[in-house]
């Protein structure tokens, strides 16, 4: 059993659409999504529309948490006060772009899934189990805290932008990355695929064309540090 797994897609319906294809390509068993479609780019309603129509498993993000539930806050831990104005401007637009079908998609999706493949049982989260916006960065306090508790398997997180994979004694915590927000200092988007069998994870860096998104926010009203993020996979 292989499984796609996809995180902060971010409105950035171009990076989606190449791991859709990359994905498929693959021949994969399935692809479950873990969170925050909308934020920061420009095309919230073509990235949920294509979540949708591919009839993609989805747990929420705390931006599809605050887009969905029309919140003023999008639950990001932005220290610097230019970055937290950046954020709110970002959560207004995608608010405001978002149409009311796809809003009450991102209202009614669920903060937690749980599976069963191959024996393994795995708990899909956007942030932890603990809160949906809570980093689990790669070596972190938080992250050996929450594996400590964690009863299931595997884990599987998004919300760092930074994809990565770590044993906790029998039990693996995995970040999915960032489709469309990448913070690996590349602008590809990547995804990890996890080989339940084998206990094994990859993870995936897609080419796609980020000028187009860069130029698409450049042209919108959203701050064009946006862009810049986009071009240099650096926050």
């Amino acid at each position: 059993m292989k499984i796609a797994v996809i995180a902060d897609v971010h409105s950035n319906i171009y990076a989606l659409e190449k791991v859709v294809n990359d994905i498929k390509a693959k021949n994969l068993d399935l692809t479950i999504c873990v969170g925050d479609l909308v934020g920061y780019a420009t095309f919230p309603n073509e990235v949920i529309n294509l979540i949708r129509r591919e009839n993609i498993l989805t747990v929420m993000g705390n931006y599809d948490d605050a887009v969905g539930n029309i919140r003023f806050i999008c639950g990001c831990d932005y220290p610097d006060p230019k970055d937290a104005e950046n954020a709110t401007k970002s959560l207004m637009y995608s608010i405001e772009n978002t149409n009311e079908e796809n809003k009450e998609f991102l209202a009614n999706l669920p903060k937690e899934m749980t599976l069963t493949f191959e024996g393994k049982t795995i708990k899909f989260v956007h942030g932890s189990p603990r809160k949906l916006n809570e980093y689990l960065k790669e070596d972190s306090k938080e992250a050996e805290e929450v594996m400590e508790e964690f009863n299931e398997d595997i884990l599987v997180c998004g919300h760092t932008h930074k994809p990565y994979y770590k044993m906790y004694g029998d039990k693996m915590l995995v970040n999915s990355g960032s489709v469309g927000k990448s913070k690996t200092g590349s602008p590809d988007a990547n995804y990890v695929i996890i080989d339940i069998k084998n206990e094994n994870v990859e993870i995936v860096q897609v080419a796609y064309d980020f000028e187009k998104t860069a130029k698409a926010i450049e042209e919108s009203v959203l701050p064009n540090e946006f862009a810049e993020i986009i071009r240099t996979g650096r926050a």
